[in-house]
């Protein structure tokens, strides 16, 4: 227990740790709710105590964030999720958890517009904000019958599960065969109306761009842009491997055009991707909540979950404007991404070398908190083996189903 405020973290990844450090580095008390093996935030030094996260239904979770707030007396702490899904669940049981907790995710009704594509872009679409070309259909017979040029990608609505298609992100289709066999296999993971089909936009990691910001009612407080130039993979990385502060201009008007039109209070990630067969930044997604490069933006300048933290306390937040010309790197999967780019000729070994110069933040290493860093692999590793073994374990009794 503790008679100072604090915050209460819902996830252990490494989004989580890079808020368990930049609270804890001002003196934040700052506890992690770890799931599914994911325990790296709770190794940091600034972690003061690591609780089990319920993987049950929201009403068991609610009851359990509750029961927290009594136990520890934890009434007024901030609560940072760091998925899609937790943030989700803050924001439909907003009005059961508001008088207990400060809540750093905004209401169902402003967050469903950034939880569900199809939403986003039907508010992009009013807003004049350029996205790409994009159907829904509601049956594979109405897919089969849509006139459409290749190449196109299927991609999921939400991605409220974890399977192969929501980590995917994006299955590239290049003719009609392929189109209605993706389409088959999508559907043995997420229902029909859960699918959409998308222009492929040229380019990769280097023609896609950021619009972050920590926004009041739709207004910018604090905001940055930069480039996401190299992703693992290299075609729809699940990640960023690399990113770097640049001036992008183009893509503030627009972002901030959707951000008042969602009247949207908390921190958000808007992704842009340059299509240059027209000139067009086009609107990918928009992730309503700390991104998985957030820690750049402290290098740069903004540091986005303290600015959050002071926000929900209802503090003055001066607005800020992040410096280009910084960069963060995520090691373990850059030097793949570096790899198959120096293979393909888009990249030099010394062009490499020369983009991890100074000023650069790295995702995980941090000087005065090593041991999550050191930790990573073998951590990663364990998850990795106990999820194979679990999965053989729940196979063998049923392999006739499995294989079906």
């Amino acid at each position: 227990m503790t008679d100072q405020t604090g915050a209460l973290v819902i996830g252990g990844d490494y989004r989580g740790l890079s808020i368990v450090r930049s609270l804890g580095r001002r003196n934040i008390p700052v506890w992690v709710l770890t799931s599914d093996g994911d325990v790296l935030a709770s190794t940091s030094r600034y972690c003061g105590r690591s609780l089990p996260w319920p993987s049950g239904d929201p009403r068991t979770q609610v009851e359990y964030l509750l029961d927290l707030a009594t136990r520890y007396k934890l009434e007024g702490w901030a609560v940072f999720p760091t998925g899609d899904e937790a943030a989700a669940f803050l924001a439909r049981n907003h009005t059961q958890l508001k008088d207990r907790f400060r809540l750093t995710t905004p209401p169902w009704e402003v967050l469903r517009w950034a939880y569900n594509k199809r939403l986003t872009y039907c508010l992009a679409a009013q807003a004049g904000v350029d996205y790409p070309q994009t159907l829904y259909p509601a049956s594979r017979e109405e897919l089969a019958e849509i006139n459409f040029a290749f190449p196109m990608i299927l991609k999921p609505i939400i991605k409220k599960d974890v399977n192969r298609f929501t980590v995917d992100k994006a299955w590239r289709v290049d003719n009609s065969a392929s189109l209605l066999a993706r389409y088959d296999e999508a559907c043995k993971f997420v229902t029909p109306d859960l699918v959409m089909l998308q222009e492929l936009i040229p380019g990769g990691g280097e023609a896609q761009f950021s619009y972050v910001a920590l926004c009041a009612d739709g207004r910018p407080l604090a905001s940055m842009t930069a480039r996401r130039t190299r992703q693992y993979p290299t075609d729809f990385g699940h990640s960023s491997s690399f990113v770097e502060t640049v001036d992008q201009p183009e893509i503030e008007k627009p972002a901030q055009r959707l951000l008042a039109a969602m009247r949207y209070t908390g921190v958000v990630e808007m992704e842009f991707k340059y299509d240059g067969r027209n000139g067009c930044f086009k609107l990918l997604d928009v992730n309503a909540r700390l991104w998985t490069w957030h820690t750049l933006c402290h290098r740069a300048g903004v540091d986005f979950p303290y600015l959050l933290w002071r926000l929900v306390r209802g503090e003055p937040i001066t607005e800020l404007r992040g410096r280009p010309g910084v960069r963060w790197v995520r090691m373990a999967t850059d030097v793949l991404s570096a790899l198959s780019q120096v293979y393909q000729g888009k990249l030099s070994p010394r062009a490499y070398a020369r983009s991890l110069r100074p000023p650069i933040e790295y995702a995980l290493f941090a000087y005065d908190d090593p041991l999550p860093g050191l930790l990573n692999l073998p951590l990663s590793a364990w998850r990795r083996f106990a999820a194979f073994k679990g999965s053989r374990c729940r196979a063998t009794p049923a392999a006739p189903l499995a294989i079906d």
